[in-house]
């Protein structure tokens, strides 16, 4: 969209760009404190019936009116990082798959249907890089089928917010009655500043013990949760000693794989937080993936964990796209992933212990590539 001589702004977005980023600007509903309009940044994935329905970096979708439009355009994909590592939605969407690895696999097309006996959510769930190779709701059925004679939920992991991500599937599955039960983001960031901390104290093994799992989020670990611990190209566990027996006072995971290190499961003991053992135990570990040849860094955290957030942003770590997990209508959640999020799925976001609402940076930030120039209010 191009402002016009006379300063108007137009609509230069139509159904015919839907799958497409755009950014647009309506009426708002409530003119408060002055504000008459509203922006919305996304991708646009329907137009039907004087209706838009654009999805967000988060994953919301966002309802629009075509009456109230003032302004649209296509926009570029999400901007890329300006520091630290650069990398396709689908490298580390493989590159998260192998540091977490389910006990069971098979193919659909480019979608993999894996499982793991129920345990977290990613390692029993699909992972869908493409076509199916058939139609979509053969497709899905074919998915409930598979988890249905495991005596499983299905469940789809999909992304939403980099180039390459999949809200056209999202809308689409959601309109078919699939829930989103989990929101979390996937961050990534330079190995070397993370390694560079003191790192005193710190055991590795390339076993979870007794002593780590006696930390571990989840108790009564199986043997088929052990085997998914224990995947991955390289796979590292971290431990800080406890008090004599006693627990350990904090436990990190890491799976090496090439350039990427994938930091998880860092917990702390809750009566030696704000010690910066998680600090401690991230360090260590980034520096034994830097002995390795690994260069960046990722992990994943829940979107309501600000404590968690913090942390890592500080460390050097930004979003790179959220991801969610839809469970099929009439599924029920299975016992163990039923209260899972990113952070109790093995994501590196325990150590904070803290759990507050969501920043407003985050969508700020996303709108900010797509804001439109006028000189009217807004």
């Amino acid at each position: 969209m191009e402002i016009s001589a006379g300063g108007r702004l137009e609509i230069r977005v139509s159904a015919a760009d839907v799958g497409k980023r755009v950014s647009v600007r309506r009426v708002a509903e409530e003119a408060l404190a002055g504000r008459k309009f509203t922006d919305t940044v996304g991708v646009l994935t329907s137009w039907d019936d004087g209706v838009l329905l654009i999805t967000r970096r988060d994953g919301e979708r966002v309802r629009i009116e075509e009456s109230s439009l003032v302004a649209g355009k296509v926009v570029p994909a999400a901007p890329a990082r300006r520091r630290g590592p650069a990398a396709s939605y689908e490298e580390l969407a493989r590159i998260s798959a192998r540091a977490w690895q389910p006990v069971e696999r098979e193919s659909l097309g480019r979608w993999e249907l894996r499982a793991a006996a129920g345990f977290t959510r990613r390692a029993n769930s699909v992972l869908p890089l493409g076509d199916p190779g058939i139609p979509l709701d053969e497709a899905l059925t074919a998915v409930r089928g598979w988890y249905a004679a495991r005596g499983l939920p299905a469940y789809l992991q999909l992304a939403t917010g980099a180039e390459g991500t999949q809200e056209l599937l999202c809308a689409e599955v959601e309109d078919r009655g699939w829930i989103r039960e989990v929101t979390a983001e996937l961050w990534i960031g330079a190995l070397a500043p993370v390694a560079d901390r003191e790192a005193p104290g710190v055991r590795l093994s390339r076993t979870a013990d007794e002593a780590w799992l006696s930390r571990y989020q989840r108790k009564g670990v199986s043997e088929i949760a052990l085997k998914v611990l224990g995947s991955g190209p390289s796979v590292w566990f971290a431990t800080v000693p406890g008090a004599e027996g006693a627990a350990p006072a904090a436990i990190g995971r890491c799976v090496v794989d090439g350039r990427w290190a994938g930091f998880a499961a860092v917990e702390v003991d809750p009566a030696r937080r704000r010690e910066g053992l998680a600090t401690t135990v991230m360090a260590a570990l980034a520096q034994r993936a830097l002995d390795e040849g690994a260069s960046a860094g990722w992990l994943q955290v829940e979107t309501d964990n600000a404590g968690a957030r913090t942390l890592y942003g500080g460390m050097g770590f930004a979003a790179h796209h959220a991801y969610h997990h839809y469970r099929a209508p009439g599924d029920g959640a299975s016992g163990d992933s039923a209260s899972e999020g990113a952070a109790s799925e093995g994501a590196a976001s325990e150590e904070s212990g803290e759990r507050a609402s969501e920043e407003s940076g985050e969508r700020a930030s996303e709108e900010s590539g797509g804001r439109f120039e006028s000189s009217r209010s807004s």
